[in-house]
């Protein structure tokens, strides 16, 4: 793509976030959209939000697990950027029906950073050295896709398919936990709905954060330190709406919980 669509396509996403309302699958309009076209374009979709004052406190690591890969037919994991009016934290009410289009909710493991990952080289035992404590978290992804009807460059592109997120107050050191045994139940509005554990994100989540600093790394992008990583979802994503309540539980590490209007 040349770099007047890349950065039409980008505008385009922008507006359509803005403006809650969805659009063409960008794989179905331009053929030759590669995956390199789509974080272009997913860059000019960002520039646009922190020209109307957003700012970087993390990034998130999408498509990790089976189960999710499954349900949106998308199979190698991707990232995104987290800003600050994405966050809410525990407790606190999530405005979904004003701020989202066809919002999903998935219960992960955030890392919270306490020193830079540059990659390329980057290991499992860097990024836990470099991990202040690991939450609970809820990310409620969104698309700005009609339907959901996406390949990799469309939620590429669509920086990840981000939403909103939530933390929950419960951090927890690393080192005290087996991150990829620990187990997670999701609960809404009081059934069970889903379990998993954390080996169902590459194996395991330190996986997903190691994945994402030597990606990063090979463009001169670091992790640093004080950001947000969200590892991806160890359960399947579950459609929300107004007047939903969920909670997800972490063994070792704690729970969450999040009421949605």
């Amino acid at each position: 793509m040349d770099k007047t669509k890349i950065l039409a396509c980008g505008d385009e996403l922008y507006a359509a976030m803005t403006e809650r309302r969805t659009l063409q699958p960008l794989t179905e309009r331009y053929a030759d959209i590669s995956i390199d076209d789509a974080y272009h374009i997913s860059l000019q979709m960002l520039e646009r939000r922190i020209q109307g004052g957003a700012k970087i406190i993390g990034k998130k690591i999408g498509v990790t697990s089976k189960a999710v890969q499954n349900m949106l037919n998308v199979y190698q994991p991707d990232f995104g950027y987290l800003t600050h009016d994405m966050a809410y934290s525990q407790g606190a009410e999530m405005p979904i029906s004003s701020k989202l289009i066809q919002p999903k909710a998935e219960g992960e493991i955030a890392f919270i950073l306490k020193k830079d990952l540059i990659g390329p080289g980057i290991t499992n035992a860097d990024v836990l050295a470099a991990t202040e404590c690991v939450m609970p978290c809820f990310e409620i992804v969104d698309s700005r896709i009609e339907n959901w009807n996406i390949k990799i460059q469309d939620t590429v592109a669509d920086n990840a398919s981000c939403g909103l997120f939530m933390l929950g107050d419960n951090a927890v050191d690393p080192s005290k936990v087996d991150l990829s045994t620990c187990g997670m139940v999701v609960e809404k509005n009081g059934q069970i709905i889903s379990t998993g554990a954390g080996a169902a994100a590459l194996g395991n989540p330190v996986n997903c954060v190691t994945w994402l600093a030597n990606t990063l790394g090979q463009f001169g992008i670091a992790l640093k330190a004080g950001e947000v990583i969200l590892s991806g979802s160890l359960v399947p994503l579950e459609p929300v709406q107004a007047g939903d309540f969920m909670t997800v539980s972490i063994g070792g590490i704690g729970s969450a919980s999040v009421r949605f209007t």
